[in-house]
């Protein structure tokens, strides 16, 4: 029996996405509805925005790729939401638009950009957008919204939201969105479906953990962690003055370190099972934990009653 990764891990989500470019092909030609199809690409690397701490960081799964009429694509994988990520994605793309030009150069070159990036929680919570998890943004006239500024798109993709639909038409479109929502760490059987489209096919083949190496798997579950210490961070920034940013993210990293390297002498599935008390010690639910380390309840309840009597 096959056992699969996240494909919204970094790791992951890049084997597939970054590294066969037919795949990043059929999902951005799933995903934008462009009136003229992407036939090839090439891959961009190097940072568009410097600085970042290393946990933070490791929430953000990016793909860039150009291609053949000079179209920029910036693919994210956003693991959890505030408003000031729009700010960034919008700074991402907007560099990106001028980065185009040589001194000199006409305007005339410049070629549109487009961000599609995958929110793995719910932004948008109001009544009217309960449903709503495709959110397409363009810069029109408010007055004629057909009257475009072409340059610059945006979309924001809500997994929780999205539900399968039996549209023909949308048929690779909701595949994807499937294969991104229900194949995780704890998939043991895959849907007839996802396993009948050669596409996805071949994505799940990239989720198998056999096609992964023990040192490559460490890293898979050392960004399980960073991504609750992601958001352990975010909840303390917004509890404490700017003056505790470092302590909050120095406070994180350290039971990080410690968690790890005690995972790293035990073994991958000890690793696991350090990795998953060290989320319980943030305050992650066990909801969360059995999602990201595929134990169960009772799993996690016994490693609680082992920890203590080690104690």
């Amino acid at each position: 029996m096959a056992h699969y990764l996240d494909p919204k891990n970094d790791l992951s989500f890049k084997r597939v996405f970054g590294e066969h470019k037919h795949l990043c092909i059929s999902l951005l030609n799933s995903m934008l509805a462009l009136k003229q199809p992407i036939v090839e690409v090439e891959y961009v690397t190097g940072e568009l925005i410097p600085g970042l701490s290393a946990i933070l960081r490791n929430s953000i799964v990016d793909v860039r790729c150009t291609d053949s009429k000079g179209r920029q694509f910036l693919v994210e994988m956003q693991l959890y939401w505030s408003d000031t990520f729009k700010s960034r994605i919008l700074f991402n793309a907007s560099k990106a638009y001028v980065q185009q030009l040589e001194k000199g150069q006409s305007f005339n070159l410049l070629q549109p950009v487009y961000a599609l990036v995958f929110v793995n929680q719910i932004f948008d919570k109001s009544p009217e957008m309960k449903d709503e998890y495709f959110h397409h943004y363009q810069i029109v006239n408010l007055k004629d919204t057909q009257q475009q500024i072409k340059g610059l798109e945006f979309v924001f993709i809500e997994l929780p939201k999205f539900r399968p639909q039996n549209r023909a038409e949308k048929k690779l479109h909701n595949l994807w969105l499937r294969f991104l929502t229900e194949i995780n760490d704890s998939t043991t059987e895959v849907p007839q479906e996802l396993l009948q489209n050669e596409y996805i096919n071949e994505a799940l083949l990239y989720m198998e953990t056999g096609a992964y190496t023990k040192t490559q798997l460490d890293a898979y579950y050392q960004w399980i962690v960073d991504k609750w210490a992601a958001l352990a961070v975010i909840d303390e920034l917004e509890k404490k003055s700017s003056a505790k940013v470092e302590e909050a993210l120095a406070k994180v990293e350290e039971a990080l370190a410690r968690g790890m390297e005690k995972g790293m002498e035990k073994g991958m599935e000890k690793g696991k099972a350090e990795v998953a008390v060290q989320l319980l010690k943030l305050g992650i639910s066990l909801e969360d934990i059995m999602q990201s380390t595929g134990f169960s309840e009772e799993e996690i309840l016994r490693l609680i009653e082992d920890r203590k009597k080690q104690e």
